[in-house]
């Protein structure tokens, strides 16, 4: 893999972004990254080590997907497992967040949110400083 700057398609994915920096190495934790998630322009992917054999690997944005400025969750590219992370989100409203993203696409706006069952106007006030797109 060869870490910089790469020019995409719009509509490309982790996985394209990886193969256009010259694939993965043997070293790389693919497993720990959504290879499937949608690439947004200025967006940095973050390709995680293998964890050791018996050894625990941190949940959240540092592990392997791809966070926001300020630590913040970035929407378009979090797994169920760092949405998990927001206050009030449990791993059933993570799912559904999700899933939302992979049925419809990336997330234009974080109002978007308002769509997903379980998020109502408190809980996206409650989320909008802790996410980002």
């Amino acid at each position: 893999m060869r870490p910089g700057l790469y020019r995409l398609r719009d509509g490309s994915r982790v996985d394209d972004a990886i193969r256009r920096a010259g694939g993965a190495t043997p070293k790389a934790g693919l497993q720990l990254l959504n290879l499937a998630a949608p690439v947004a322009d200025g967006q940095q992917v973050v390709v995680p080590a293998h964890a050791a054999k018996g050894s625990a690997v941190a949940a959240g944005p540092s592990a392997g997907s791809v966070s926001a400025p300020a630590g913040r969750v970035h929407l378009n590219s979090a797994t169920v497992e760092d949405l998990d992370t927001l206050p009030g989100v449990g791993p059933v409203t993570a799912q559904r967040i999700f899933d939302y993203r992979a049925k419809k696409g990336a997330f234009a706006s974080i109002d978007e949110l308002d769509a997903v069952p379980g998020i109502g106007p408190a809980r996206l006030e409650q989320l909008r400083e802790l996410v980002d797109l």
